[in-house]
This record gives structure tokens, C-alpha cells and sequence, in this order.
């Protein structure tokens, strides 16, 4: 018998991606799978119905998932929609367990096999799967857009009969996928660049990219890819040499997060107030709290003549990049345990595993994992 996936329409605020494409559903098809997709749920992201081949379509989310083998979803769906799946069927979706406590509950009790995509191990073979980095890199490249058009100059340099307007000076806070996005980015529309990081590592990779990199002599690498919390006296040492370069900037970008925690503070209010009349900051931190002390999460404010934006769900403006990228990811992982029209899971694959976040009645939490074959993205 072949295997029955079920495709959800988003029904987050403002959201407008979707799990999978007309191009990913027929790869789907040809592992032995059969489609049934809730009713318009690639319409936001520019896939109409019509465009899901040999597809069935049903109107409701309980109604699609009741007899579905697996789930597919972008965001963490309802307790009610967990409920209604069978015993035993699986879900793929981010999940971000630390924030759904009554979903985690459900999908225990349902004996639903979860896995996260926001615990995709950062190992080598596991970047196809990585949907964290695939909306990452789109985040960092629409940052520079977002604060290009709040920004009362241009960036390039131009030269004019009456004399030349300087370049902007563009600060990129965070150099993971998103913040080395933003940097190529502004770089290409012609703002002078700078990138900061607490890991030192990321310095050749700003370079590549036609940028400065601000050097604070803190070592702050961290495990699984990611940075690690400064000490009191490091955080000291990194205001001192940053808020100079903070004041300078024309535009500044920031990405640092860890998925399931705060974001970090990058930039304090006093470091706002230096900053020039005119200046934008763009935090991408503002999912989970935000980078700079000034941020409100899904509003635009302004602080002594600073701009300071707070975006939410920045990769639902590209929905339909964000809607390929994240089917390709979620595809590729599904090529791991679904093969010739049958559901096999190794738990001693490393990306099984690490990604399995409840799995027969029970959690299987783990810490991100990585190993030496770790990008340093973030």
C-alpha cells in the first residue's frame, strides 16, 4: 500500500509558505507516496491547487490528517489537528519544543513520531535537511533590502554634476548563514561592509565577502555551531571596541539567535542613542526577543531619530523561494526512511536521531548535535 502524506495549510498570522511544492510533490509521488493537501495551502506562496499534479485536496486539517502516515507542516500545528492524526503516524514540522509544552504533551500521548527541523544535526552529510540555514540564508539576504528602504540615503557611492554621496556604512552583527547573506547582500548593492562575530573563525568568511571584520579579541565559540554566552568582563570588552563601529554605521543587521533560547542583546539603548540621526538597525533577533535593547517584535520604532525594526517571520515576504527551499529540506529528509513505498527508521542514523523529538510515547530530547564536520553557521 502506498504511503499517505498529508500536506497543511499555515495558519499562523502572517504566514504564507508552504510545506510542499508542486515540484517536491512529485518526487514525493515517486517514493510510493499518495498527496492529499489541505485546500489552498500553497495559494499565499503562489502554488494554486491546479499546480499539485495527481494530488487530492481535502477542506479541512483534521480531515486531512486522520488518515495520513505522515504529516507536513511548517509551523508546530494545533493540539486539536495532533489529535486527530492516528497512532503511530508521523510529523515534520519545526517545533521548537521548549515553547510548545501542551503540543509536546499531545503528541506523547497520540504516540505520534516527531521530527523537529530545527534539531537537523549541523553535520556535513544533514545541510541538504537544514531548514534552519535554507530560511536563514533569505532572512540575511532581505535585511539589507528591509533597511534600504527605511534609510533616508542610498547605499551605493554615486557620483552627480553637483558632487558624490558617499557609500553607507553597513554593520552585519552575527555571522552565520544570515548575517554572511546580509553581508554579500549589502556588498552587492554597494555599502561599505563590516561584520562582527564573537567567533573568530568567521573573520575569512566576512573577508570573502568583500567586508571588514571588527576584532575584539573574544573567543566565544560554542558547541553544535553556535556562539556561547560572554562572561560579565568579555561582554565589557566587546562593548568598548563594538560602539564605536555601532555609531558609524549607516544600516545595522543583526542575527544572533539559538534556536529555543533568547536571542542575545548586541546592541544596548545607550548604543542606539550614539548612533547617527537617520541610522536603521534591522534585527532579525526579534523571533526571539531581540538583539538590540530597543526592539519591539513585530513593530518598527524610532529611538533619538534611529530606526529600529523588529521583523517576525521575515522569509514569508519570499514565500516562494522560502516554500521551495523548505520542501527540498524536508524532501531530502524524507528520502532517509521512506523508500519504495514503506516507512523504515534507523535510530542509529545520526540525523534520525537527532532530529526525532518524540518517537513511540515518549521524548527523545537531545541537545543540537554536531561533530567536527560542524559549519560554524548560525
Amino acid at each position: 500500500m502506498p504511503i499517505n502524506i498529508a500536506v497543511l495549510k499555515e495558519t499562523k498570522q502572517g504566514e504564507k509558505r508552504v510545506a510542499v511544492i508542486p515540484a517536491t510533490a512529485s518526487r514525493l509521488q515517486k517514493l510510493g507516496a499518495t498527496l492529499l493537501i489541505e485546500k489552498d495551502a500553497g495559494l499565499s506562496a503562489t502554488f494554486s491547487d491546479q499546480s499539485y499534479l495527481d494530488c487530492t485536496f481535502s477542506a479541512t486539517a483534521t480531515a486531512a490528517v486522520s488518515d495520513a502516515d505522515i504529516v507536513l507542516a511548517i509551523n508546530p500545528p494545533s493540539v486539536d489537528v495532533i489529535n486527530a492524526m492516528k497512532p503511530g503516524a508521523l510529523l515534520v514540522s519545526f517545533i521548537y519544543a521548549q515553547q510548545q509544552p501542551a503540543l509536546i504533551d499531545a503528541l506523547v500521548a497520540r504516540n505520534i513520531s516527531c521530527f523537529a527541523m530545527e534539531r537537523i544535526p549541523r553535520i556535513s552529510r544533514a545541510q541538504s535537511m537544514d531548514a534552519l540555514s535554507s530560511q536563514s540564508a533569505l532572512a540575511g539576504y532581505y535585511a539589507p533590502l528591509l533597511g534600504a528602504v527605511q534609510m533616508p540615503r542610498i547605499l551605493p557611492m554615486m557620483t552627480t554634476a553637483v558632487g558624490s554621496l558617499r557609500a553607507a556604512k553597513v554593520l552585519v552583527m552575527g555571522l552565520g548563514v544570515a548575517g554572511l547573506s546580509a553581508l554579500a547582500t549589502a556588498h552587492r548593492l554597494g555599502a561599505v561592509t563590516e561584520g562582527y562575530d564573537v567567533r573568530p573563525e568567521t573573520r575569512e568568511q566576512a573577508q570573502s565577502l568583500g567586508a571588514k571584520f571588527v576584532d575584539t579579541g573574544i573567543d566565544a565559540r560554542g558547541e553544535g555551531g553556535y556562539a556561547r554566552e560572554l562572561t560579565a568582563d568579555e561582554k565589557q570588552t566587546v562593548a568598548k571596541v563594538v560602539s564605536e563601529h555601532i555609531a558609524q554605521a549607516d544600516l545595522i543587521i543583526t542575527t544572533a539567535s539559538v534556536p529555543g533560547k533568547k536571542a542575545p542583546i548586541l546592541i544596548t539603548k545607550a548604543q542606539v542613542e550614539q548612533m547617527k540621526p537617520g541610522a536603521v538597525i534591522v534585527d532579525l533577533g526579534a523571533e526571539s526577543g531581540g538583539n538590540c535593547e530597543a526592539t519591539e517584535p513585530g513593530q518598527t520604532v524610532s529611538l533619538q531619530g534611529v530606526t529600529v525594526l523588529g521583523p517576525l517571520n521575515i522569509t514569508s515576504a519570499l514565500a516562494q523561494h522560502a516554500s521551495e527551499l523548505y520542501a527540498k529540506n524536508v524532501l531530502n529528509l524524507l528520502t532517509l526512511f521512506v523508500k519504495d513505498g514503506a516507512i523504515n527508521l534507523d535510530l542509529e542514523d545520526d540525523v534520525i536521531a537527532g532530529t526525532l523529538l518524540t518517537h513511540q510515547g515518549a521524548r527523545r530530547d537531545k541537545p543540537l548535535s554536531a561533530s567536527k564536520e560542524t559549519s560554524d553557521d548560525a
